[in-house]
């Protein structure tokens, strides 16, 4: 019997949190306890109606949506429409969900759900920090009440915003300081591993024998997702991914801390490998052929129960 994995999936949909909340509705191994939204790739409107609908698309309809900060904490709100298009889904037009968002906000479900379950649920961010730092300040017992805490975001290299910072942290570095500063271990997915993941031409060929799920979504999203980096990569699944099988993966310990004040380099997570004492795990292997086997063999599970 599969042992199973409670996570919470804290997102930004986004062409490639779509794919990721796909994966981890569609993996054996993962139960998807509830979907957190936040401002980021678009606005929160927009994530929170993304989710709802991709959920209701993929048969998860059942899974709790709930919306977070609608901005940083200290910064205008910022997106990156250009590489995920208006919608947020790139050419993906999915129907209309099921259901609307849960009550309430989605940090005090973050806490709630955490509280009743401490040591049992892992936390997944693949979008802007805000709402888990808000979670953090508003109750501190949290780190120490998750299984684990996974993000994508970050590099240890350059980064794909600026060429110091990855997005998801630039967006809101004052939200990613508070996190790594939060006295628990991050597990960071960063670029130096989610660059390799660009779906190629074989993957791309797989993906059209996944019918609906295929022609609706997977393609359409990728089709219109843009990237200055050449073809974009699936950053957010490879934090899911990596949930389900961390051996794909090759971890470093490191010191990580976000640079909040430098005019060039505000977003940057300044790695350490070698100094202070870690805070964290960084990504800088990954099996990608493994990766791609792995997300294409789940998403073919999904697309046989949506028939």
């Amino acid at each position: 019997m599969t042992q199973t994995t409670r996570i919470i999936l804290d997102c930004d949909p986004g062409v490639d949190d779509a794919l990721a909340i796909t994966f981890a509705h569609g993996h054996p191994g993962i139960e998807l306890a509830g979907i957190t939204t936040v401002a980021g790739n678009v606005g929160l409107d927009k994530t929170t109606a993304n989710a709802l609908a991709v959920a209701s698309f993929i048969g998860a309809a059942g899974t709790p949506v709930t919306a977070g900060c609608p901005a940083p904490l200290l910064r205008p709100a910022l997106d990156a429409r250009d590489v995920h298009g208006e919608s947020g889904l790139g050419g993906a037009v999915l129907p209309e969900p099921q259901a609307g968002p849960a009550s309430g906000h989605a940090v005090d479900f973050i806490i709630g759900t955490l509280a009743a379950a401490p040591g049992e649920i892992t936390l997944v961010a693949t979008g802007p920090l805000t709402n888990i730092a808000l979670a953090l300040r508003r109750e501190p017992r949290l780190a120490g009440w998750v299984r684990d805490f996974v993000i994508m975001g970050g590099s240890a290299g350059r980064g794909n915003t600026t060429p110091a910072a990855e997005f998801n942290i630039w967006a809101d570095p004052e939200a990613a300081a508070v996190v790594f500063g939060a006295g628990w271990q991050v597990t960071m997915i960063g670029l130096d591993v989610t660059l390799r993941t660009r779906p190629e031409a074989p993957v791309l060929s797989r993906m059209r024998e996944l019918g609906a799920l295929g022609s609706d979504l997977l393609l359409p999203a990728l089709g219109q997702y843009k990237s200055v980096e050449g073809d974009p990569a699936v950053h957010d699944v490879c934090a899911v991914a990596y949930v389900a099988e961390p051996g794909l993966f090759g971890l470093v310990p490191a010191r990580v801390s976000v640079e909040t004040r430098g005019q060039w380099t505000s977003g940057m997570t300044v790695t350490d490998f070698a100094g202070a004492e870690p805070n964290a795990l960084v990504a800088m292997e990954i099996d990608t052929g493994a990766f791609w086997d792995l997300v294409l063999g789940t998403y073919s599970q999904v697309a046989a129960a949506m028939r």
